[in-house]
């Protein structure tokens, strides 16, 4: 197909394709002319998993760069190159050189270790969970994390990575990581909000809930 039906069937545009190319992110077409190339579905492909990573994961170029040459480097195991992926699409969460940080990175660090996790020590996510975990003990709360972790590891293991397809085909395992990662962790937070409401009516309000205005 040439550059315009490729973005008519993508949805990108024409100078964003370009740039793409440019950039190297987008592997280049077949050059059936000095001045025209032609594209393939692997071209769609690639298109579709950099505006998932883009327009849903909120990536910077530099970011979708690292995933992308991830995904090209075919001597890197499947588990690392949706770990490239994972931890671009997690916060930067700096360390705090303080008692309360090393104290939660500490809980944070055995509770891995009691579940049995195998977690990267350099993983962001244990970052993230330690400012987390330093803010909740400073409100008196954190106590009941390990349920959370114990419900987040259920639904991992019988749903999150069931839909993350284990075949060749590496772009579209990342882009179902992304859209997947982002996309339902939006739909839990809904979902969680909308639970606490129902169960909230359902304890609270016997008689019947009251709208909220």
């Amino acid at each position: 197909m040439r550059m315009s039906e490729l973005s008519a069937r993508s949805g990108v545009a024409i100078p964003t394709i370009k740039y793409y190319l440019r950039e190297g992110l987008l592997h280049q077409g077949e050059q059936v002319a000095a001045t025209r190339a032609e594209y393939d579905e692997s071209h769609l492909r690639r298109l579709r998993l950099i505006r998932a990573m883009v327009e849903v994961g909120r990536l910077p170029i530099a970011a979708v760069k690292k995933v992308v040459a991830a995904i090209e480097d075919e001597s890197l195991p499947f588990h690392h190159m949706l770990g490239t992926a994972h931890y671009a699409l997690s916060p930067q969460v700096e360390p705090e050189p303080t008692p309360e940080w090393e104290a939660a990175k500490a809980e944070v660090d055995a509770l891995i270790a009691d579940l049995g996790w195998q977690v990267n020590p350099e993983a962001p996510g244990r970052n993230e969970l330690t400012q987390t975990m330093a803010r909740m003990r400073r409100l008196g709360m954190g106590d009941d994390i390990r349920k959370y972790a114990e419900m987040a590891e259920r639904l991992v293991r019988e749903v999150d990575l069931d839909a993350i397809p284990a075949s060749d085909d590496r772009d579209t395992a990342v882009e179902a990581l992304v859209l997947g990662t982002v996309l339902y962790g939006r739909a839990l937070e809904a979902l969680r909000r909308l639970a606490q409401e129902s169960e909230s009516a359902r304890r609270f309000t016997p008689e019947g809930p009251d709208q909220p205005t």
